[in-house]
């Protein structure tokens, strides 16, 4: 079996040196990390003035210009801009601006405010396992009924569930900052709509919503294939890409397998992380895709198109399974967990 060759890694822009640069790298604690600095201010120069042209000259037209700009094109690299900065020290200084960045880039997108709260102090610690608020496990993860129910209790059970999550966990710092951002969040929705509540509607509340569903989806593909023998090791309870677009627009998070191992990992280390470990990663179990992402393998577990998954499916070196084989090893992996076998696996780790 051939070694898997990686054509798809996003690298560090080569920037022109420049007083802006150096000025710009100032701030940063790791100067490889300009890009986010770089992808914050020029989403702000271009989202604010055409949010504002809604609001002054509103007309529907306005709304699928602004939703191909905001959500189609900017929004996914700012959410993994948002993920790769919550895992690393970002700003060195002025400290403020670790504060602004996330609250302004989660308000002009409709990413979650809590969401560093979320991911860093709850998800990572949990590892999908039953504490997980984000879970996957006790769902069946090729039925898209499962999914709505997965997505409809994070939208209306979220903030309850993560404020009560930390109480729980003796850290109310952590439950302060999660129920503020998403209330000043709600709180400049709400005004805003007094100015002009078609122009609000358009520009923050669809994408409140629309952002919410997609990482939901994007998280479902995410831990998807679950070993039911070892739901919290994360070789098997999470799923890497490689050699697809979406790695290179978002800085490298299909390889999320080698994220959750080392979260703190730099997003430009994914990729020889994962050439150096193929050989444990067959080992291990890894499911391993080669051109899908995220969001195209959830779409085509609801579809049942284990097909197209097992064509995608990377044979690491010394695997030599068919295509038969590989779609029973998937389907395996996507059957509901229950709370008590997992619980009994982990103990049993």
């Amino acid at each position: 079996m051939t070694v898997p060759v990686i054509t798809d890694p996003q690298q560090v822009p080569d920037y022109a040196p420049s007083a802006f640069q150096k000025w710009v790298e100032s701030l940063l604690v790791d100067p490889r990390d300009a890009v986010f600095f770089r992808l914050w201010l020029r989403h702000a120069l271009l989202m604010v003035p055409l949010i504002t042209v809604g609001y002054v000259y509103f007309t529907w037209w306005w709304a699928p210009v602004l939703w191909a700009v905001q959500l189609a094109w900017l929004a996914p690299p700012t959410i993994l801009m948002l993920h790769c900065t919550m895992h690393r020290p970002f700003i060195k200084s002025p400290r403020w601006l670790s504060r602004v960045i996330p609250f302004t880039s989660s308000l002009m997108f409709g990413i979650p405010t809590g969401y560093a709260e979320h991911h860093v102090g709850m998800h990572h610690v949990e590892n999908n396992l039953r504490n997980d608020l984000s879970s996957t496990m006790r769902y069946q993860r090729d039925s898209f009924i499962d999914w709505l129910a997965y997505f409809g209790r994070f939208l209306f059970l979220t903030h309850l569930d993560l404020t009560r999550y930390f109480l729980r966990k003796h850290r109310p710092v952590m439950a302060q900052r999660a129920m503020a951002g998403d209330a000043l969040h709600v709180l400049v929705i709400i005004a805003l709509s007094f100015v002009n509540w078609r122009a609000t509607l358009v520009a923050f509340v669809v994408p409140y919503f629309f952002i919410r569903a997609a990482m939901m989806i994007g998280n479902w593909g995410q831990h998807a294939f679950v070993d039911p023998s070892r739901p919290g090791d994360s070789y098997v309870n999470s799923v890497t890409w490689i050699n697809t677009p979406y790695n290179k627009r978002c800085f490298n998070d299909g390889y999320h397998i080698g994220h959750h191992v080392k979260q703190s990992r730099h997003w430009t280390e994914m990729p020889k992380d994962f050439l150096d470990n193929q050989d444990r990663y067959f080992k291990e179990g890894c499911v391993v895709f080669e051109g899908l992402d995220n969001f195209t393998t959830a779409l085509l577990l609801f579809a049942k198109g284990y097909k197209t998954l097992a064509k995608h499916f990377v044979r690491l070196p010394g695997d030599t399974r068919t295509d038969e084989e590989v779609i029973a090893f998937l389907k395996s992996r996507t059957q509901r967990i229950p709370d008590e076998v997992a619980e009994g696996a982990v103990m049993n780790a």
